[in-house]
C-alpha cells in the first residue's frame, strides 16, 4: 500500500476515533469526568488545518504553474467546501424548525448563519441539544478568511504566518484570561481556536516544503509519546487544580491537546504500525470516519445527556424496549449501544441519500 493511500485511509479512522469521542462525552454526560468531546473536536480541528492548508498550498503552486491569479483557486474551494458541508447542514436546520426542535426557532438565523458559537458568547449559554454545531460555526468562519490569508501571502512568508496564527490564538486567550472574560468566549469563538487550525497548517508546510524532515520527525515514536507524556501530566493539572476554570482549562489546552493531535495525525499520513492500523484502517472505521460529518451532526439530536428530555422520542423508545427486555438496564453499555446504533443509522442515511450524490459534484469542479 502506497503512502499516499495509507494517508487517505488513516486519516478516515481518525475522523472515526474523533467523532467516537464526541458522541460519548454527550452521551455520558457527568458519568465521564475525561475531556473526550474537547479532544476529539481539536482534532477535528487540526486535521482541518492540515488538509484545508495542504490543499490551498497546492492549488497556489498550480496557479503559478498555469501563470493564472488565484480566483480560480478562490471559486473551486468555496464550491467543494459548500458542496460537502452546506446541503445536509441546512436540510437539518429547515427539518428541526419545522418540527419545533428545542432551541432552534429561537436562534434560527445564527444557525443558518454560522454564528452560533457567537449566540453562545453573547448569551453566556448553551443552545440545547443542538449547541454542538459551534464547532461547525468555527470551522466555516475559518473557511472565510483563511484562503484569501493563504492565496495572497507570498510563499516565503507561509511559515511565520502560520506561526502568527498560533501565537496570536494563544495570546488572546491569554488576554481573556487575565481579564477576567466568560470562559465560554476561549472555548467557542474562532480566533481563540486558530492555533489548533495553525498547528495543523505548519504539519501541511511541512510535508509540502521539508518532506525529509517531516519523514524523520514522524517515522519515530519520539514526538508521539513525548507530546501524549505532556498531554497526560497537563490533563491531571486540568482537572485537579483549583478552580475548576484556570489557566490550564482556558489558556493552555487547545495549544498542548492540539499538539498531541498533531502528532497523531503526522504519524497516521505516514501510517501507523500494527495493532492501531487495524484499527484505523478496517473497513467499519473507515466507512464511519466517511461518514462522520453526519455522525457529528446527528448525534445531539438522538441524544444529549444534559438537554434530551424523558419525553423524547428516543427516550420513549428506549424505555419501552427496556420493558420488553429488563435485561438493557443492567448496564449503560447497552443505551450507548442503541444511541449509536440510531446515529449511525441517520449518518448512513444522509451519506447515501443526500451527501454522496451532491458530493460527486465536486468532480465537475478541479483546481
Amino acid at each position: 500500500m502506497s503512502n499516499h493511500r495509507q494517508y487517505l485511509v488513516q486519516l478516515d479512522g481518525l475522523r472515526f476515533i474523533a467523532v467516537t469521542l464526541v458522541m460519548i462525552d454527550h452521551w455520558l454526560g457527568q458519568a465521564n469526568v475525561l475531556p473526550l468531546g474537547y479532544f476529539g473536536v481539536n482534532l477535528f480541528f487540526v486535521l482541518s488545518g492540515f488538509l484545508i492548508t495542504r490543499i490551498l498550498i497546492n492549488s497556489k503552486q498550480r496557479d503559478t504553474e498555469l501563470g493564472r491569479g488565484h480566483g480560480h483557486s478562490l471559486k473551486v474551494f468555496f464550491i467543494r467546501r459548500n458542496l460537502r458541508i452546506w446541503p445536509v447542514y441546512y436540510l437539518t436546520i429547515l427539518i428541526l424548525a419545522l418540527v419545533r426542535f428545542q432551541g432552534v426557532r429561537l436562534s434560527f438565523w445564527w444557525l443558518i448563519t454560522y454564528t452560533t458559537n457567537i449566540w453562545i458568547v453573547i448569551h453566556q449559554n448553551w443552545l440545547g441539544a443542538i449547541d454542538h454545531l459551534w464547532s461547525l460555526a468555527v470551522e466555516e468562519q475559518y473557511y472565510l478568511f483563511f484562503p484569501f490569508l493563504l492565496l495572497f501571502t507570498p510563499e516565503r512568508y507561509f511559515l511565520r504566518m502560520l506561526w502568527s496564527l498560533v501565537a496570536i490564538s494563544f495570546l488572546l486567550r491569554v488576554a481573556l484570561f487575565v481579564t477576567d472574560a466568560p470562559w465560554m468566549a476561549q472555548f467557542v469563538l474562532m480566533p481563540t481556536c486558530l492555533d489548533a487550525f495553525g498547528i495543523g497548517g505548519l504539519l501541511s508546510w511541512l510535508i509540502i516544503y521539508r518532506r525529509a524532515l517531516f519523514d524523520k520527525i514522524f517515522s519515530s515514536n519520539t514526538l508521539l509519546l513525548g507530546s501524549l507524556v505532556l498531554y497526560v501530566v497537563h490533563l491531571y493539572f486540568l482537572i485537579t487544580v483549583e478552580p475548576a476554570r484556570n489557566v490550564f482549562t482556558d489558556v493552555t489546552d487547545r495549544l498542548v491537546t492540539s499538539v498531541f493531535c498533531a502528532a497523531i495525525i503526522g504519524r497516521a499520513v505516514l501510517g501507523f504500525g500494527q495493532p492501531i492500523k487495524w484499527l484505523l484502517e478496517n473497513e467499519v472505521a473507515k466507512y464511519l470516519g466517511q461518514i462522520s460529518y453526519g455522525l457529528y451532526l446527528f448525534h445531539n439530536i438522538v441524544f444529549n445527556y444534559y438537554h434530551t428530555q424523558p419525553t423524547y422520542i428516543t427516550m420513549r423508545v428506549w424505555r419501552k424496549a427496556t420493558s420488553v427486555l429488563p435485561f438493557l438496564q443492567t448496564t449503560s453499555v447497552f443505551q450507548l449501544v442503541y444511541f449509536f446504533t440510531l446515529t449511525v443509522a441517520l449518518a448512513a442515511l444522509s451519506w447515501h441519500l443526500v451527501e454522496k450524490p451532491i458530493n460527486s459534484l465536486k468532480d465537475k469542479f478541479s483546481y
